[in-house]
């Protein structure tokens, strides 16, 4: 009888914890509760700076203290981006305009990983962004050689060659952010376009 007894409370027992689970799970709140959760994390995870940032090699850590001291020696000063666009590609307006936002938001990718100190930092100057001009590719590769040799953070944009230029060409260079004189130095002789 006690053995019947215990059989016959254990399936009403989890028949109450499935009505419980149908009555409170239901797609038209998870979904909305799963996106709210996914933003707010998101959130919280772009507002921690990064405390141990795993140490690689004495180059790479070299290079990341160039970068920090081109950013913090003076937090008052301004820092701004250049997009380095190549004239020899003959590419459209529209062409020009996307392929420097994939070089934006490439950079800012990149940096969201690495530098969310300077990421913040620029943010705060109000995100400046220059847009010049460069003859052709060596001259992009020059001027990218010398942002990282002062320890610039760079990024290239390599086309899809879905519309007007071939797969894998190098439209868009992208310098800093960083200090405005660190990349007028660089990039202060290039013609506005």
């Amino acid at each position: 009888m006690l053995g019947s007894f215990r059989n016959s409370s254990q399936p009403n027992k989890q028949k109450q914890e499935r009505e419980w689970f149908a009555v409170n799970f239901k797609p038209e709140n998870f979904i909305p509760g799963l996106i709210i959760g996914f933003i707010f994390g998101f959130f919280l995870d772009l507002s921690k700076v990064p405390k141990n940032q795993p140490r690689h090699n004495n180059s790479l850590l070299g290079k990341r203290q160039q970068q920090q001291q081109l950013v913090s020696s003076n937090s008052d000063e301004e820092l701004k981006m250049v997009l380095v666009v190549r004239q020899d590609l003959k590419m459209g307006t529209g062409k020009i305009a996307s392929q420097c936002a994939h070089a934006a938001t490439g950079m800012y990718a990149e940096l969201v990983q690495s530098q969310r100190s300077l990421l913040r930092q620029w943010e705060q100057c109000g995100q400046a962004k220059i847009v010049v001009t460069c003859k052709n590719q060596q001259e992009m590769n020059k001027l990218k050689e010398a942002a990282e040799s002062i320890g610039l953070p760079t990024f290239v944009v390599a086309d899809a060659g879905r519309t007007q230029v071939l797969s894998g060409s190098k439209t868009v260079l992208a310098i800093g952010p960083g200090r405005k004189a660190s990349v007028d130095s660089i990039t202060g002789k290039q013609r506005l376009l």
